[in-house]
């Protein structure tokens, strides 16, 4: 499982036109899966996540998490996370969980986020989305196990 978190004011995903998912201050997620992702997987990056401290207590001092600012997240999936660039000039996917997969696993990583008290917006998996942000510092973690 890979995720880049970027710690952002305000986040919106469109799809056709309509916004789907729209956040305020907090975490705009983009997700991917590999084939080998099991639940202890999304359990241990869901925490990892809701309990991430990047946002200042004071100038310069990142020590509040996501639930100390009132934080929200826009979770989106993106399995162009797992592109495989090593030969040639147009990326492969062959290491990425195929949609049977990772969809459900999806559902269930913002499952397990929302159960842990934050508020959680998606996109639509497998749609074309257009995601608009702006980030925050920027502040950008990854995420793979």
């Amino acid at each position: 499982m890979r995720v880049v978190l970027q710690r952002v004011n305000h986040a919106q995903v469109t799809i056709e036109g309509q916004v789907v998912g729209k956040i305020g201050k907090g975490y705009l997620l983009l997700v991917g899966f590999g084939p080998q992702d099991t639940p202890a997987t999304l359990e241990y990056l869901a925490h990892k996540i809701v309990n991430l401290r990047v946002f200042e207590s004071e100038p310069g001092k990142m020590n509040l998490g996501l639930k100390d600012v009132g934080g929200e997240i826009l979770s989106i999936s993106q399995f162009t996370l797992y592109a495989d660039v090593k030969k040639g000039n147009r990326p492969g996917f062959s290491n990425a969980a195929k949609p049977a997969v990772a969809e459900p696993l999806y559902h269930q990583f913002n499952d397990l986020l929302t159960a842990a008290g934050i508020y959680v917006e998606t996109g639509q998996f497998g749609a074309d989305m257009k995601v608009e942000l702006e980030n925050d510092g920027p502040v950008t973690i990854i995420y793979e196990k």
